[in-house]
């Protein structure tokens, strides 16, 4: 595997850490009760997101999931927009108005998360066509769970990209567990890549802790989807560190289970190799460490000091 020059290392490195320390704090949020409602935490699966948007280009789109924080943040989502939007507050992405299960930015080409499980299917197959339809060479990321692989969506979209040779890179962030049901339990094929050989669409598992190796899958099917070929489906085995969401005590999994995915942390792991191969210095690594620190801090003061959006702001941005 080539390893990435320094400005590359440090900027996975930096987007990882942001995904982290932004989902502690929501969990520390949360606890106080500042942060209200739903919230989906992504931490543990920072090398799927950053990996797979480091891989395309600034124009190309993602659709994201109810778990979508680390999506938006590796999509160059400003934090302190992000962490006000999640709190409900005016100076939001989406105003106030979608808060953490609809993120989305369409500036920075991400169509948005939502709380419908694999819903996001349907709108990256539109998306793609839209692509096809105007002739630009952009591709989409549709992330979804393995608990989406079941949804009829999945496969009616999965067969109509097929058919029209589509532009979308079907990801799946296989994290084992649909809300509390183990994916072996929920689908009968053990091998989630094989769902797709329905259509002749190729698959591909990935170590989805190895943020270099999805970065290298990704461009990989990003080409193969720019010269016309049609859609891939991609299967990235991760796992999320907390909860299904905070009411979740993870009761379903052992101590072992959650310690071998820990071990094998990209936060840890990730910086261990650029250290040894020479990439970057442990004082450059603690140097990132500290100003990632110090923006979630900036962001979460913000968000905290922001307003929150006026009643009247009920009857604007609606579509019909």
């Amino acid at each position: 595997m080539i390893l990435p020059e320094k400005q590359e290392a440090i900027k996975l490195f930096r987007q990882m850490l942001q995904i982290r320390y932004f989902e502690d704090k929501i969990m520390e949020l949360l606890s106080k009760n500042i942060a209200e409602g739903g919230s989906h935490l992504y931490a543990g699966m920072e090398a799927v997101a950053v990996g797979a948007i480091s891989a395309i280009n600034p124009d190309d789109y993602i659709t994201s999931t109810h778990r979508g924080h680390g999506h938006a943040i590796a999509k160059d989502g400003d934090l302190k927009a992000l962490m006000a939007e999640i709190l409900g507050k005016k100076t939001g992405v989406c105003k106030g108005k979608g808060g953490s299960l609809h993120l989305a930015d369409l500036s920075k080409g991400n169509l948005g998360a939502n709380g419908i499980v694999g819903a996001s299917i349907g709108l990256a197959t539109g998306a793609a066509l839209s692509i096809k339809m105007r002739k630009t060479s952009q591709v989409v990321i549709c992330f979804f769970g393995d608990g989406a692989t079941n949804q009829g969506l999945f496969y009616e979209s999965m067969n109509i990209a097929a058919l029209w040779k589509l532009p979308v890179i079907y990801l799946c962030e296989n994290n084992l567990y649909g809300m509390s049901v183990a994916v072996h339990r929920a689908t009968a094929v053990r091998d989630l890549t094989k769902k797709s050989l329905a259509f002749d669409v190729p698959s591909e598992s990935v170590d989805g802790m190895d943020v270099l190796a999805v970065k290298n899958v990704v461009e990989k099917w990003a080409d193969y989807a720019r010269k016309g070929n049609g859609p891939c489906f991609i299967v990235a085995n991760t796992y999320r560190y907390y909860g299904h969401s905070r009411s979740d005590p993870r009761v379903y999994r052992t101590k072992e289970e959650e310690k071998f995915w820990k071990d094998r942390d990209p936060i840890i792991i990730f910086p261990q190799k650029m250290l040894e191969a020479g990439v970057f210095t442990k004082e450059e690594s603690k140097k990132v460490d500290g100003e990632v620190e110090r923006e979630i801090e900036e962001a979460t003061e913000y968000a905290i000091n922001s307003p929150y959006p006026e009643p009247e702001e009920l009857y604007t941005d609606l579509y019909a």
